[in-house]
């Protein structure tokens, strides 16, 4: 990582979708609920085999990775930095790894402070080439050290994530693509370079990229970036799933390849075991290690070696990015124009209390449409007793109708535009309906919500 340069009852759902085209920059996971789901609606059998099919990463081989990438180090002056031989010879041994398993692989050069710098690029065949998952980290490390935790942890991890594709002869959904950055250390020079070098076209194409840098700090924490909702659930949903809590990561923002990727409105997410910043009491009770010391106590050292790597983090950190790729990559994308439906009736109480009907919404990216589409049937005798708003995930309500003493039709049944935007897409939305006077009676009979 670069250093700063500045200091209710259970309902009957059911999904339908209209035949409008992918967006390039489409969602990242599972599809809509299925028909007839409870509550919490889960991803189809297919989506949770294939899910459920990312493999165990061998602690053994990331481990041999770093080690090679000691001995580079070694043998070019101590160092893999921009520049140096060090580097050039970290990015021959990746390649020809990736060469061997069956990747098409692109060297990218570029020039910075008079020295070239390269980034290496990986393709796994097959996949939509209009959406392309990403995973990458930087390969160069600092001058003053061999750089094995930063950011040999991240870069060995995405290796051998990328051979364990390779091992599985994985069939994904979406394109895979690998990438190793040069130059990170020095400004994000690689990364940018890449990202400022795609037409605008195959910009929009990356629906994700996931950067790992520094995941195996030797006195860890466990933090998942919050850039993107939808990655950043997938590596929460995994850690809870092995009861490791995680903190969203904050020293990282802005000083790693990521930032190149979010710049362009490419979704990001990543994963970062903690660099200079201290260790906390309570951060130490939750996940073990020394309160009053560094995450990384080697960060930027010559200290920086084989020696300065905890196992279980780098190990941890490998399976939970296995199983983002094979999640984010093998997953159906829902189209724009999904439509997500309750169809269950709810009473509405005669000058009583509010009722709700609940929506789940699962497998988008980003935040709902600023057009977001909300569809509503309630049969009642006298609408303008009617107060109706739709509540977001997070409880933010949106009106959507008053009530009105001289509206004295029966039945709301019309389609408001709310914008939404600013709202993840992904959870409970309900509509909330309350009658406010007497003598009217009523029940909602649908509602839908159109992305």
């Amino acid at each position: 990582m670069t250093t700063p340069r500045f200091t209710l009852p259970r309902s009957r759902f059911r999904r339908t979708a209209t035949a409008t085209a992918l967006t390039l920059a489409g969602a990242l996971l599972a599809a809509a609920p299925a028909h007839s789901a409870p509550a919490a609606s889960a991803p189809s059998a297919a989506t949770a085999a294939r899910a459920l099919a990312a493999p165990d990463i061998p602690l053994a081989n990331v481990k041999a990775h770093l080690t090679q990438f000691q001995s580079i180090a070694g043998a070019n002056g101590g160092n893999r930095a921009h520049g140096r031989p060090g580097y050039k010879a970290s990015i021959d041994y990746v390649r020809a790894k990736l060469d061997a398993a069956g990747f098409t692989t692109t060297l990218q050069q570029f020039t910075y402070s008079g020295t070239t710098g390269y980034n290496l690029v990986a393709d796994w065949p097959g996949g939509d080439p209009n959406q392309v998952v990403m995973a990458g980290a930087h390969l160069d490390s600092v001058s003053s050290g061999a750089g094995i935790n930063d950011n040999g942890s991240g870069s060995a991890a995405v290796l051998e994530t990328a051979l364990a594709v390779s091992r599985a002869q994985l069939q994904p959904a979406k394109h895979l693509r690998f990438a190793w950055w040069g130059a990170e250390e020095l400004g994000l020079v690689g990364s940018k370079h890449y990202v400022n070098t795609l037409a605008a076209a195959d910009r929009a194409r990356i629906t994700g990229y996931i950067n790992l840098d520094m995941v195996g700090s030797p006195n860890p924490g466990y933090f998942v970036y919050d850039d993107d909702p939808a990655i950043e659930k997938v590596f929460k949903d995994w850690y809870a799933g092995i009861g490791v809590p995680t903190e969203i990561e904050t020293e990282g923002d802005g000083r790693s390849d990521h930032a190149s990727f979010k710049n362009a409105g490419i979704p990001v997410g990543g994963l970062f075991t903690g660099a200079s910043r201290t260790k906390t009491s309570a951060q130490a009770a939750k996940w073990g290690g020394t309160a009053g010391q560094a995450f990384d106590r080697c960060y930027h050292s010559s200290c920086d070696t084989t020696a300065n790597i905890n196992d279980t983090a780098l190990d941890r950190n490998s399976d939970a990015l296995a199983h983002a790729v094979w999640t984010l990559s093998t997953a159906t994308t829902p189209p724009p124009g999904t439509t997500y439906e309750n169809t269950t009736d709810v009473a509405i109480p005669d000058n009583g209390a509010a009722v709700t009907s609940t929506v789940p919404v699962t497998g988008r990216t980003g935040n709902a449409p600023a057009t977001l589409r909300v569809g509503v049937d309630i049969k009642h005798t006298w609408r303008g007793d009617l107060v109706v708003d739709l509540l977001a995930p997070d409880g933010t309500a949106y009106r959507l109708k008053n009530s009105s003493s001289s509206d004295s039709a029966d039945n709301v049944t019309t389609t408001y535009t709310v914008d939404a935007s600013s709202e993840p897409a992904n959870g409970d939305w309900r509509l909330r309906v309350q009658d406010v006077a007497a003598q009217d009676t009523g029940y909602i009979d649908s509602w839908k919500l159109t992305f």
